[in-house]
């Protein structure tokens, strides 16, 4: 199994950067596949995020079905994928950031009862306790 860096997969979605688009579309048309596909850790999908939304200026409403065709691309598989479905469907729904809800899902996965913050908009979220 081969790990995809954010870049790969910026170029691979936006198809930007003509040489480098065509190089991330190649290797992973041509080396990842169902039986052996590409790991995409939490790391890369909130740096995804926050270069879709900071570069490109990208809506969270295309960022989340960005992120969701990529958790059905079978040449991928998504780092502890349910949580990411779960933090995918409370960051529909809040002003907090989709890092905030997916370390908050990736607790509650691992038997957290909560996640502590100081951050005051993911403390607001149901998974999340606000430290004051």
């Amino acid at each position: 199994m081969t790990g995809l860096d954010t870049n790969v997969l910026i170029r691979f979605l936006t198809q930007d950067d003509d040489a480098q688009a065509k190089i991330a579309t190649n290797y992973i048309g041509e080396n990842c596949s169902e039986e052996k596909p590409a790991y995409v850790c939490h790391v890369v999908l909130c740096e995804l995020v926050w270069v879709l939304e900071s570069n490109y200026q990208q809506a969270k409403e295309t960022i989340v079905l960005l992120i969701e065709e990529l958790l059905q691309i079978s040449q991928l598989e998504i780092m502890e994928s349910e949580s990411v479905w779960r933090a995918l469907s409370d960051f529909k729904k809040s002003n907090a950031d989709f890092a905030d809800h997916l370390v908050a899902n990736t607790n509650l996965a691992n038997g957290c009862s909560t996640t502590v913050t100081f951050d005051k908009k993911a403390g607001k979220q149901p998974l999340s306790t606000l430290l004051k």
